[in-house]
């Protein structure tokens, strides 16, 4: 049985104006989640900088996540790293926090072969007895999981059920379905290709977007999951301006801006993140009053 199917927050860290995390607004933002539809929590990803977070940070969000959460809904945790020792630590802690199951990340800038992708993924799904979604996104780590990779990991480690594409290359997901034979929890790691990715077999989104809109989120999946795959198209086709505006500076810049001007108080990004450029905080403001989440 798959973790989740539909729509999961990637959720954003709030942060107090000195740093320190805010966990008094983060469960105001699982609880917004959660009493709005979203089907899934998926803390300290890459919107949830996990990179920024000391190994001590990163286990407490994720133990205050998941028992914030309560069982309400599945809780993934990212727990990738560069370092195949550190990711096995951090998926040991989720895994004793709760968890409901995991997202690896690629490690980057070792840039390790396909094969040593296989021997790292290998090791930490070993380490550990819950589900592991694998995630691939080039554009962040400079390494690829190639589908013969995620087809070999899938077929020969059980607790490897799922990746999260954000490749961008719909071939490429395609060629992960057939290698496969759809045996594989595939979600999309792209907000603009959620319902491409889920007419080839896909079970939902990991999202951005949702932080901000999601309900819409929510029900823009659910919609293609029972057949009503007109309004999801037209769902998805609407979302593309807010999603490139969410996108137009690197994530989660942008994502953390619109959750401050509707008042969610995500606070700032940790650097080396920086403030938007004002030039594109305007077209951020103008793409969520277009969407309808600010007047």
């Amino acid at each position: 049985m798959a973790i989740f199917k539909g729509s999961g927050v990637a959720i954003v860290t709030p942060f107090k104006p000195d740093g320190e995390v805010n966990y008094e607004e983060f469960g105001r933002q699982i609880d917004f989640q959660i009493n709005n539809g979203t089907d899934a929590i998926i803390v300290c990803g890459t919107t949830g900088e996990s990179a920024c977070l000391s190994e001590e940070e990163h286990v407490r969000v994720v133990d205050f996540c998941v028992k914030h959460v309560n069982h309400r809904v599945p809780v993934v945790a990212g727990t990738g790293s560069n370092c195949t020792d550190t990711a096995v630590f951090l998926s040991q802690e989720a895994e004793k926090a709760g968890a409901d199951g995991l997202l690896v990340v690629t490690p980057y800038y070792n840039k390790a072969t396909q094969k040593g992708l296989i021997d790292h993924f290998t090791i930490i799904a070993n380490a550990v007895h819950i589900p592991i979604i694998l995630y691939s996104v080039k554009s962040r780590t400079g390494l690829n999981i190639n589908p013969e990779t995620a087809a070999h990991l899938v077929r020969t480690v059980p607790n490897i059920v799922g990746i999260k594409e954000a490749s961008g290359d719909i071939a490429q997901v395609a060629r992960i379905m057939a290698l496969t034979d759809g045996n594989i929890d595939l979600y999309s790691g792209n907000d603009n290709e959620v319902i491409p990715i889920m007419s080839l077999g896909g079970l939902g989104v990991i999202s951005v977007a949702a932080n901000v809109a999601p309900s819409y989120m929510h029900n823009m999946c659910l919609n293609y999951l029972n057949g009503d795959t007109v309004e999801a198209r037209r769902m998805q086709i609407k979302l593309i301006n807010l999603v490139d505006a969410l996108f137009c500076e690197v994530n989660p810049i942008p994502v953390k801006h619109a959750m401050n001007i509707m008042g969610m108080n995500a606070g700032p990004m940790r650097r080396p993140l920086s403030p938007m450029e004002p030039e594109n905080l305007e077209r951020l403001k103008t793409s969520m009053r277009q969407f309808g989440l600010i007047q």
